[in-house]
């Protein structure tokens, strides 16, 4: 420290205002703890990437396209309505719902009495640090605990650099404000996938690339396969196998495992390889830290990697999940306050708001087996919905993992529209130890996606009512 700086006392900083940060800062609050949440953008930040630029803007550009592609096709049901999108007015539309949000977000932390720094803030000795802001000038603190909810980054490609342009982020892409004739997603993951699908409903030709050899490779290729079937029926190409080596002149090279090359019409250029966590900036080394594997901060089950530190959310283990860092917030909030608290999810559910939706939680029936765990899965098709009928959805299903010695739910796996929406029964299905009779045995209004809960249960108990009954479990 520099002679001369005196640093002012700060009771609890949480460092970003996303999802993660914003939640530990209220928990503090309610606490009885002064908080000071430290931002980069100032109160322009509350919210997080999530919010401003990533959760809620891709899910508002999802549901217009969707919209558009229904509406496209709703000829057959005697509905004849089209129009070609107006990308500024959605933007507009965009922003609306943006700025209500963060504005919300802004007036719960001034309720709660916190306070919002800005600028960026790391670490000068154990237990101080300074904040820095873009203004210039510098203040200095000195803290009795903090929460590290730094969040991520685009991971870049050093052949394709993002340049605002042509080559974009994925937030970069949602301010598109022209529809791009053609667009090239490197990366088929649940962010590219998102992304290519959306614009490919809105009228755009698409190109997807990935190096591993199917989409979402993350995920259960069973789950990928309906959005595959989706992808070749919007006429978007999938390049599996393959690798993005560089852009010229409107064309996306590629290169595929045997040393082969092509290229692709891209007027534009989406990269979505991965997310990296920002702790580079933080001088963690100055506070006795150090990241683990990737940049990640290894952390104990109450988040803290320190007695007065913990860190959640993107820069911790685990998946890069807003909910994931909403959960964590607060239990690093509560055990830097003195209460016992530990993150120990049975299940942490994970979506994909693609074409169907895909969302999964817990085992998938390869994970039990390989745990040793006798366990079965029993799927109910989607073709078999009445209400999936009526949206004209054939492709998909509800799967439930069990275990066979006592019926207990290990999974869930769902391949379907509103998955999103239905992932949550299954989560507390894990998470309170029921079992696939439970489920059988629940009331499902009808015609609701919510009955395939209980369909998939039933075949899983020998006793199915709209898809005939295996050999030998009548």
């Amino acid at each position: 420290m520099v002679v001369g700086e005196v640093p002012e006392p700060v009771d609890f900083i949480v460092v970003g205002a996303g999802p993660g940060g914003y939640a530990a800062a209220l928990r503090a609050a309610q606490l009885g703890r002064k908080v000071v949440l430290v931002d980069r953008d100032g109160e322009d930040g509350a919210g997080g990437v999530c919010l401003r630029v990533g959760c809620i803007p891709s899910k508002a550009l999802i549901e217009v396209a969707d919209l558009a592609h229904r509406a496209r096709g709703a000829a057959r049901a005697g509905l004849a309505a089209a129009a070609p999108p107006d990308m500024a007015r959605f933007q507009q539309w965009k922003d609306g719902i943006i700025s209500g949000l963060t504005g919300g977000v802004r007036g719960l932390l001034a309720a709660a009495g916190v306070e919002i720094a800005h600028g960026a803030f790391r670490f000068t000795a154990p237990g101080k640090g300074v904040i820095a802001p873009p203004s210039g000038g510098a203040r200095f603190v000195e803290f009795t605990d903090i929460v590290l909810a730094a969040g991520s980054r685009p991971a870049a490609l050093d052949n394709l650099p993002f340049d605002g342009e042509r080559v974009l982020d994925s937030a970069g892409a949602l301010a598109l404000d022209r529809l791009p004739e053609t667009l090239a997603i490197v990366g088929a993951g649940y962010i590219g996938l998102e992304i290519g699908i959306a614009f490919a409903k809105l009228g755009a030709r698409v190109s997807i690339v990935e190096a591993e050899a199917r989409i979402l490779p993350a995920m259960d290729a069973e789950l990928a396969r309906p959005v595959a079937k989706t992808l070749a029926a919007l006429g978007a190409a999938v390049h599996t196998g393959a690798r993005a080596v560089g852009y010229a002149d409107g064309r996306l090279a590629l290169r595929d495992g045997r040393g082969g090359e092509t290229a692709v019409e891209a007027e534009r250029v989406v990269v979505a390889v991965g997310r990296r966590p920002n702790t580079d900036d933080l001088e963690l080394a100055a506070a006795g830290l150090k990241p683990g594997a990737g940049g990640l901060l290894e952390v104990a089950a109450d988040r803290r990697l320190a007695p007065h530190i913990a860190a959640i959310g993107d820069i911790a283990p685990g998946p890069a999940l807003a909910h994931k860092a909403a959960a964590e917030a607060a239990v690093a909030a509560e055990a830097l306050c003195g209460r016992k608290a530990e993150f120990a999810p049975q299940a942490i559910p994970a979506v994909v708001f693609s074409d169907p939706e895909i969302a999964s939680a817990g085992m998938t029936l390869a994970e039990a087996h390989a745990d040793g765990i006798d366990a079965r899965a029993a799927s109910f098709p989607l073709a078999a919905s009445g209400r999936a009928r009526t949206l004209d959805a054939r492709d998909g299903f509800l799967r439930i993992v069990s275990d066979n010695a006592d019926g207990r739910v290990l999974g869930v796996h769902i391949a379907a529209p509103h998955a999103s929406d239905l992932i949550g029964e299954g989560v507390l299905a894990i998470e309170m130890g029921a079992t696939v009779e439970d489920l059988a045995l629940t009331v499902h209004a009808h015609p609701t996606f919510g009955e395939l809960y209980g369909e998939a249960a039933r075949i899983a108990t020998g006793a199915p009512l709209h898809v005939a009954a295996p050999a030998g479990r009548r």
